[in-house]
């Protein structure tokens, strides 16, 4: 994993399955390099996918096989966190920004055009799993970064009430079946030993993400 002054970067030894929602790589597939890119807050979102294949080409990225995710968030407020645990050991990164929170299932603006992930979670696995339980990681990822939003009272500026998320958030999760070959993750509900950890681990990141942006806030105003 590295952060460059305008990217995170992460290659894989190996090719992963992977689930993610992406501008591009998304869906369901394989990959071994995952790129989140920072831009302005005001960046031109009208062609994002032909803006990231030209940064994927520009540093010598292969085409097939490269995830890549936008944010307008500070990469030096990511947060890493670490769990290993029977059959598996994983990594999350979060980068997180808040200045677009949102409650789903609320009425509001709408846009038809693409907005760059806030709060971006990469999850890699060491340990391999079914696609239904890469479905189920990113469920298991989504309830522990609304209450993450919860305890830290993010509010949605548009209804007052507390955010479950933002309006651009985005989900990569990674599986590698070099790692534990003899055990297949089945599941990864919040009920299991792997989706527990990737709870907690995903709350912590979106935690420590947003506490970083708020320090850093206050420090600026002070």
């Amino acid at each position: 994993m590295q952060l460059q002054h305008n990217l995170i970067r992460i290659r894989s030894e190996s090719m992963l399955s992977v689930l993610a929602s992406a501008i591009v790589g998304g869906g369901l597939g394989k990959a071994d390099h995952f790129i989140n890119v920072h831009v302005s807050k005001d960046y031109d979102c009208s062609y994002p996918e032909r803006d990231m294949e030209n940064i994927i080409q520009s540093h010598g990225y292969p085409a097939a096989g490269t995830i890549g995710l936008m944010t307008a968030a500070y990469l030096q407020n990511a947060s890493v966190q670490e769990a290993c645990g029977e059959r598996f050991g994983l990594v999350v990164c979060t980068t997180a920004g808040v200045g677009n929170a949102a409650r789903a299932g609320m009425p509001r603006p709408v846009y038809a055009a693409y907005k760059t992930g806030t709060i971006n979670i990469m999850i890699f696995v060491q340990g391999a799993m079914t696609d239904s339980a890469l479905v189920e990681a990113a469920v298991a990822a989504t309830e522990a970064k609304a209450a993450a939003l919860h305890d830290l009272q993010v509010m949605d500026a548009n209804t007052g009430l507390i955010a479950t998320g933002t309006t651009s958030d985005a989900i990569v999760i990674g599986s590698s079946p070099q790692y534990f070959a003899d055990a297949v993750h089945l599941h990864a509900g919040t009920a299991t030993a792997l989706g527990n950890a990737i709870g907690r681990a995903v709350y912590d990141s979106v935690k420590e993400s947003v506490e970083a942006i708020r320090a850093m806030q206050r420090g600026t105003k002070s």
